[in-house]
């Protein structure tokens, strides 16, 4: 699909992640018998259903995994991109709207804190091209982080594109006759940095505030084993 240029604040697109490639960020998250099997990553939508199941066969065999995980991994993939698919079509407001993406995830024995704006209104962002430079600006090695920190923005990206249909859809059925704009206002503060956004070029999406640079700058730490195994318990533990 050709990548939309800004759009208009009150008009309404069909709906897709605002970003250049149109990608669903899958998360599984599998227990059976004792063993838990959990990976997050993207697809592409419209790739043949018959992929899913390719996809099962080799990650557990890939893995190692018990054969009893290939149905549920293939089932857990294909309801997320039947929900995902069951909103293609349909319109979405963005606005002219600048939204807070945070990230706070562990990867590994890497922890990453941090956030910034994000503009709705490019659809030539490339959360995985910020993915790549955030690791490489603070020289982050282990290469699983880059692919989590891309499908954790596209998760928050795709939240709100959601909430940009149920907007949408109450823009359709209002009496008042209101205009889309109205639900998704947007604060000076945002149109602020969706100008400075847009000094930078199409494929600069993300913004800190200048006030906040000291506040949220990006924190990386590196953990211990010991602390990886207390995380872990406490993870298995909210689990259950």
């Amino acid at each position: 699909m050709k990548p939309q240029a800004y759009m208009p604040s009150k008009t309404p697109v069909k709906f897709r992640i605002p970003t250049s490639e149109n990608l669903v960020p899958i998360r599984l998250d599998i227990e059976i018998e004792g063993q838990r099997f959990r990976d997050a990553f993207t697809w592409n939508p419209t790739d043949p259903d018959a992929e899913v199941a390719v996809f099962a066969r080799r990650t557990v065999k890939d893995l190692k995994l018990p054969p009893s995980f290939m149905t549920p991994i293939a089932q857990s993939i294909q309801s997320q991109l039947t929900e995902f698919r069951s909103f293609e079509g349909q319109d979405m407001y963005t606005g002219e709207k600048i939204v807070l993406i945070k990230l706070d995830l562990r990867v590994n024995h890497t922890l990453i804190k941090d956030q910034f704006l994000w503009d709705l209104n490019n659809f030539e962002s490339d959360p995985e091209e910020f993915a790549r430079t955030f690791c490489k600006d603070l020289v982050i090695e282990d290469p699983e982080v880059g692919p989590a920190i891309a499908v954790a923005i596209r998760e928050q990206l795709y939240e709100v594109a959601v909430q940009g249909v149920a907007s949408a859809r109450e823009t359709r059925i209002s009496k008042k006759g209101r205009r889309g704009a109205e639900h998704l206002p947007s604060s000076k503060a945002g149109s602020t940095a969706l100008d400075v956004m847009k000094l930078f070029g199409n494929k600069t999406s993300a913004l800190r505030k200048r006030k906040e640079w000291d506040v949220y700058e990006p924190i990386v730490d590196l953990l211990s084993n010991e602390e990886v195994d207390a995380l872990e318990a406490k993870e298995e533990k909210n689990a259950r």
